[in-house]
């Protein structure tokens, strides 16, 4: 390409790249006021010119630009050669090349006629919107940077700017000599000069000159825009390119963690003390002292410079972040005093005694400075008067007060410090997270701070105008219901919220940056966000004990007394509102779990009074609610059970329309039963053929005979006796009954022919494989619904077949378990079931036993 790019005399490259440079916008201006301003007088004294498209040589080939040329109506003729030139030249009209290369001989021998010439994507773009053909002074080849302002900062090399500077020009792009407000794009070869300051100030995107190299290549793509951030992303300027980084002060995890990112970002590392080294990075509540004496070369800045840079996503200035020694007088005039030695042993106390003092009202002072949002700023009293006899009662509202306001100041510090910046517009870099991510992190934490607001007011009130009989009771009852509003939704959600942070900052390095640069500063005690959110979730219990402390010390004929009481009581009715909406949280979001775990499981699964009790996973014993061997699971509720299968095949995974993606779906839905439909639980006696078997035996609606399911239970974690008797209390609170036991019985294997033996061998498996193939005796078996038309010709199918013959012993068998099963929801009580009871040896036919299934 670069070779091809020199066939255009240096002369005329120069003149082109100085006026893009210098005078770009005053060219375009002047033809196009040129343009404009002669129309009228063109319209009054000359004919209409119109444009004519001219196919120059392989243009005239591409029947694509043919149809896009018709469906915008311009008229068109083929050029196959220059000399054809002249004879096309025709004051009637105004005349626009298309040319397939913008590097051949043709191409510049127009240019330098100064003809209009475009390139075919800029046609087959037209034709796409139903937009004329644009006017440009210059050649068009495609507008992939369109309404794009660029800069270039850097280049020593002419050749190499020029050459880029035509690239742009071609695709659209307007150049400009001044790094301003204006541009849109900062091309830099390096990472040095007031023009990359200046970007870095207004955050306007720094590009490699790969960037443009890259659009160029992809010009003949229709509808592709070179600043799209797809593309554009993977060209930024890195923000440590150039620079090689050491690290100072940091434990040897931080120091890791840091050097992993230097790399990430563009740069390198090396130990400290080298001397190719550009930059040592100094954790400045450490180090006090640097171990050398940096050379003039030599930037040595505090941390922050290093998160913020990644944060900006661009090398920040290093003037605002050098490091200094740390001057501590105040700490030094408190050592010093500590450390007097004077003759008078009284006056040294008395000394030591203030300074002690003064240290211990330092320490009951918040280490989070007042920082209220503007929107709720208040004014407060500057302090507290100290009563001449100071209470018990007194003591513990104080400390109630003073921790109420400790509590808001942190409130208003995540607010301030990390969620006001990241919901910011215009962030430089764009957006460190997407607001569904910033509402997932902090939720209802402004509702609680405005809440927490009004109680730290009331409360210094009170303090400030104390009096014993003042009620402090009435504060937290007056805000009960706000509380019971806005506590809920965080707390129920923290976990949520904690995983979101720990994702983000794993996934986004500048969101990991921002962390880093908050924690670091004095409002934060050096705390990270997560740890700064869980205090809401600590702050009710808090209060309760600090409540319960002052009712202790609140005399009994005292009205605070019984209001203090409430108060207690409304605070604890906030909490159990908590954990009974966290339960229900938790609930639904396992029931959700459990709908996209199971295929075709039904919608109405999902309702807000149902809940998950209890997941087993079994093996069929029978022939419903499917073959016998299959891996059935049964999920619990509180008033139905769900069955599934599990597939047999399982497909691709499942995106969501914000790209999230599930895990395919492992189960398949069998039947929804309500608990009610449940008439027994039968628990199967354990022999040397049966182990860890039970039963259910189930009679549908709209069926007048009994279902029986029997299952082997796999799972190891749960005994089948806790099982069975879980599944009971369930059942009987479904019917409203109070005797749950009684729904249980004990059966020998026998009874109903039960039994585990071989279940995972390869004989049982090719059994079931054969009964797959006998599907109208099966079907009418099913615990689906059956078309009736096509049960009675399985009836009767089956009727024919057994007509003049005695049943078989499989026959028997059948007959043998529907009586069993028909004749047992009718045993009034209690532990055992046993065969001679309950089967009644008919000879029906197969068709009749049919009938009492169905």
């Amino acid at each position: 390409m670069a070779d091809n790019a020199g066939s255009t005399s240096s002369t005329e490259r120069t003149s082109l790249a100085d006026s893009s440079i210098f005078d770009s916008k005053v060219t375009e201006t002047s033809k196009e006021n040129l343009f404009v301003g002669s129309t009228s007088y063109v319209e009054e004294e000359m004919p209409q010119i119109e444009t004519r498209v001219i196919l120059v040589q392989e243009a005239g080939k591409q029947e694509e630009l043919i149809k896009a040329l018709k469906e915008i109506k311009v008229p068109f003729v083929k050029m196959a050669s220059v000399e054809e030139f002249e004879s096309l030249d025709s004051p009637e009209f105004e005349n626009v090349f298309i040319v397939m290369n913008f590097q051949d001989a043709v191409f510049n021998e127009l240019y330098k006629n100064d003809c209009r010439v475009i390139g075919p994507p800029v046609v087959l773009n037209c034709a796409q919107k139903g937009e004329p053909l644009p006017f440009s002074c210059r050649p068009l080849y495609c507008t992939s940077m369109m309404n794009l302002t660029l800069c270039f900062t850097g280049f020593r090399k002419k050749e190499e700017l020029v050459r880029l500077v035509t690239l742009v020009h071609h695709m659209g792009g307007v150049i400009r000599k001044d790094c301003n407000s204006k541009v849109t794009h900062l091309v830099a070869n390096c990472t040095q000069g007031e023009k990359f300051r200046i970007a870095v100030s207004l955050g306007t995107p720094i590009m490699k000159p790969e960037w443009i190299y890259k659009a160029w290549e992809r010009r003949n793509e229709q509808d592709f825009c070179a600043s799209v951030d797809d593309f554009r992303n993977d060209f930024k300027v890195p923000p440590f390119q150039d620079c090689i980084l050491s690290f100072l002060g940091f434990s040897d995890e931080e120091k890791t963690n840091m050097e992993e990112m230097t790399e990430m970002q563009g740069g390198n590392y090396l130990p400290v003390g080298d001397e190719r080294c550009t930059h040592l990075v100094v954790e400045e509540n450490i180090v006090k002292e640097l171990p050398f004496e940096p050379s003039k070369k030599l930037y040595v800045v505090k941390q922050e410079w290093f998160w913020g840079s990644i944060q900006m996503d661009a090398r920040a200035g290093e003037t605002m972040y050098l490091y200094e020694k740390a001057n501590t007088p105040e700490l030094k005039k408190s050592v010093s005093l500590l450390s007097l030695n004077t003759p008078n042993s009284n006056r040294k106390r008395r000394r030591l005694k203030e300074t002690l003092a003064q240290l211990s009202r330092e320490t009951d002072m918040s280490p989070f400075p007042p920082q209220t949002p503007k929107s709720c700023t208040k004014s407060s009293k500057n302090s507290t008067p100290v009563p001449s006899k100071q209470s018990a009662r007194w003591q513990v509202a104080k400390e109630l007060y003073q921790t109420e306001s400790n509590y808001v100041n942190i409130l208003a510090t995540i607010i301030q410090l990390f969620q006001v910046p990241l919901e910011e517009e215009g962030q430089r870099g764009g957006p460190i997270l997407a607001p569904e991510e910033i509402k997932t992190i902090f939720g209802s934490i402004p509702d609680i701070f405005d809440v927490h607001t009004k109680i730290k007011d009331d409360l210094e009130d009170l303090i400030v105008n104390w009096d014993e009989s003042k009620s402090i009771g009435d504060i937290f009852l007056k805000y009960s219901k706000d509380l019971v509003k806005t506590y809920p939704p965080f707390v129920n959600f923290f976990e949520m919220s904690k995983e979101t942070i720990i994702k983000c900052e794993k996934q986004k390095p500048r969101f990991h940056a921002f962390l880093k640069i908050n924690q670091a500063k004095p409002e934060c005690g050096r705390q990270s966000l997560v740890e700064l959110l869980i205090r809401p979730v600590q702050r009710l219990p808090s209060v309760a004990l600090l409540l319960n402390d002052l009712k202790k010390h609140t005399a009994e004929e005292n009205p605070d007394k019984s209001t203090l009481e409430k108060a207690i009581g409304s605070l604890k009715e906030v909490m159990t509102h908590i954990n009974e909406d966290k339960r229900k949280t938790e609930a639904q979001k396992q029931i959700f779990d459990v709908v996209y775990e199971v295929d075709g499981c039904p919608a109405n699964l999902l309702s807000s009074h149902r809940s998950l009790v209890q997941r087993v996973e079994t093996i069929s014993l029978g022939e419903h609610p499917c073959d016998r061997g299959e891996q059935v699971t049964l999920f619990l509720f509180n008033d139905c059970l769900e069955i599934a299968r599990k597939r047999h095949k399982v497909i691709g995974t499942f995106r969501s329309p914000h790209g999230h993606t599930r895990p395919p779906a492992s189960l398949k839905h069998i039947h929804l039963m309500p608990l009610s439909q449940i008439k027994k639980v039968l628990d199967i006696r354990e022999t040397e053929d049966c182990h860890n078997a039970f039963a259910l035996l189930v009679r549908p609606p709209t069926e007048q005979a009994n279902v029986l399911l029997s299952f082997q239970m796999t799972s190891e974690e749960l005994p089948k006796e806790n099982w069975l008797k879980m599944l009971c209390r369930h059942v009987a609170n479904t019917i409203c009954k109070a005797d749950a036991e009684n729904l249980m019985y004990t059966a020998d294997p026998e009874s109903f022919e039960v039994n585990t033996k071989d279940m995972d061998s390869t004989l049982s498996r090719a059994s079931r494989a054969i009964k797959k193939t006998s599907k109208k005796v099966t079907r009418a078996f099913s615990f689906s619904k059956t078309p009736k038309r096509a049960l009675r010709r399985a009836l009767m199918a089956s009727q024919s077949s057994v007509e003049g013959r005695s049943p078989s012993s499989n026959e028997k068998h059948v007959m043998s378990r529907l009586s069993s099963t028909s004749s047992l929801a009718g045993i009034p009580s209690p532990s055992l079931v046993s065969l001679p009871s309950f089967f009644e040896r008919r000879s029906h036919t197969l068709s009749r036993s049919t009938t009492h299934l169905i």
